[in-house]
C-alpha cells in the first residue's frame, strides 16, 4: 500500500484525486487499526468507515500451504485476524467483477435497460459468456445477475458500456475507484477479470474493494443465491431466457462451511495464471461479519479446505 487518497471537497461533478505523502508503513504506526478521517475520500463510507491494517513485515509468511494470499478480518472491530502475503500482487480472476458491480450499483438502477451495441465475444473459447448479441435489450439486474451468480464475461463488458460507454473508460473508472479506496496495489485492464500481464491486484485491496461493496444491501440479495433465471429480450423481439448456477460451490452444496458460520455472499475467480480465488462475507454464532480472500489456492478443494481452515477462526 503506497499511498492513500482524498478527494477535495467542493471540487464540481468530477470530484480531483489528490496524492497524500503517508506512506502504508507510516500510516500504521500512526493509526494502528483505524484511518483517520482526513485521508478518507468522501465516498468511503462503508459499514465501519475503518479498515484494518497490519504491519507488512506480519504477512510475510507461510501458514497455509495450499494458498498464496490469505485473509480474515472481523469487520465488525476491524480486528485483522490472518494475514500471508496479502500485499503480495496476484491476478484476481473473475473477483475483479466485484469492482464492476460495485460501479455499477453506484452508477445505475436496478431497472434500468440496456441495449448491447455490439456482439460480445472474447478470443478465449473457454470464457464464460451469456452469449449477449447487438440490440439484445437486457436490465441491470438482470445483467448483475450474470456477473455474479454465473460469472458471466459478457456481463461484465455490457455493464461497463452502460456505465461509462467503453470499455476503456470503464476501466478508468475502476482504477480511479480503487485509488480512492486505498487499494493502491491494484491495476485493473479490464472489467471481467480475464487474464492480462498488467491486470492485477492484492487480497488486501479486494478486501478493501469487497468492504465497500458491501454496503450494497443489492450485491449481496444476488451474491446469495445457489441459482438464478433472467430474461431478456432479442433485437427481433424474442424473448430469451437463462437460468443459471452459482459458480461458488459453497451455495451449490459441494463444500460446507463450519459449524457455526453462515454464507452471506462472496465472488469466485478461477483462471490458469491466478488459481482458484474466492473473498467471502461470512456471519460468525455471534452475528458478527468477516470478510476473507484466499487467493492463488491449487485448485478448487485445496481453495475450500483453506477457506473452511480461516473461517473457523470467527468462533475462537
Amino acid at each position: 500500500m503506497a499511498l492513500l487518497m482524498m478527494i477535495l471537497p467542493g471540487c464540481g461533478a468530477v470530484d480531483r484525486v489528490v496524492n497524500l505523502s503517508t506512506s502504508y508503513d507510516t500510516h500504521f504506526e500512526q493509526n494502528e487499526f483505524e484511518i483517520k478521517d482526513k485521508t478518507l475520500t468522501s465516498r468511503w463510507q462503508t459499514k465501519a468507515a475503518q479498515a484494518a491494517v497490519i504491519s507488512k513485515d506480519k504477512t510475510n509468511k507461510k501458514d497455509y500451504d495450499n494458498a498464496e494470499e490469505v485473509l480474515l478480518v472481523n469487520n465488525e472491530t476491524n480486528e485483522m485476524i490472518v494475514s500471508q502475503n496479502i500485499f503480495e500482487r496476484t491476478y484476481p480472476a473473475s473477483t475483479t467483477k466485484i469492482m464492476t458491480a460495485l460501479l455499477a450499483l453506484e452508477n445505475l438502477n436496478l431497472d434500468d435497460e440496456v441495449t448491447i451495441s455490439h456482439d460480445i465475444t472474447f478470443d478465449d473459447s473457454a470464457a464464460v459468456s451469456m452469449g449477449l448479441k447487438k440490440g439484445d435489450k437486457i436490465s441491470v439486474e438482470a445483467l448483475l445477475n450474470a456477473l455474479i451468480v454465473m460469472s458471466a464475461n459478457d456481463a461484465g463488458v455490457a455493464l461497463a458500456e452502460a456505465v461509462a460507454g467503453s470499455e476503456d473508460k470503464f476501466v478508468d473508472m475502476m482504477n480511479e475507484r480503487a485509488q480512492e479506496l486505498g487499494a493502491t496495489g491494484t491495476h485493473f485492464a479490464n472489467p471481467h477479470g480475464l487474464h492480462e500481464k498488467d491486470h492485477y491486484t492484492t487480497a488486501y485491496d479486494l478486501y478493501l474493494i469487497f468492504k465497500e461493496v458491501a454496503k450494497h444491501n443489492e450485491y449481496f440479495d444476488i451474491a446469495g443465491k445457489a441459482n438464478s433465471y433472467i430474461e431478456y429480450t432479442s433485437a427481433s423481439g424474442q424473448l430469451r431466457a437463462y437460468d443459471m448456477s452459482s459458480t461458488d460451490e459453497y451455495l451449490t452444496g459441494e463444500y460446507a462451511l463450519p459449524n457455526q458460520v453462515s454464507f452471506v455472499g462472496g465472488k469466485t475467480g478461477t483462471t490458469t495464471e491466478a488459481g482458484a480465488c474466492l473473498v467471502l462475507m461470512t456471519e460468525n454464532k455471534d452475528g458478527d461479519e468477516f470478510i476473507s480472500v484466499v487467493m492463488k489456492a491449487d485448485n478448487h478443494p485445496a481453495l475450500y479446505q483453506t477457506m473452511n481452515e480461516v473461517v473457523a477462526k470467527e468462533n475462537e
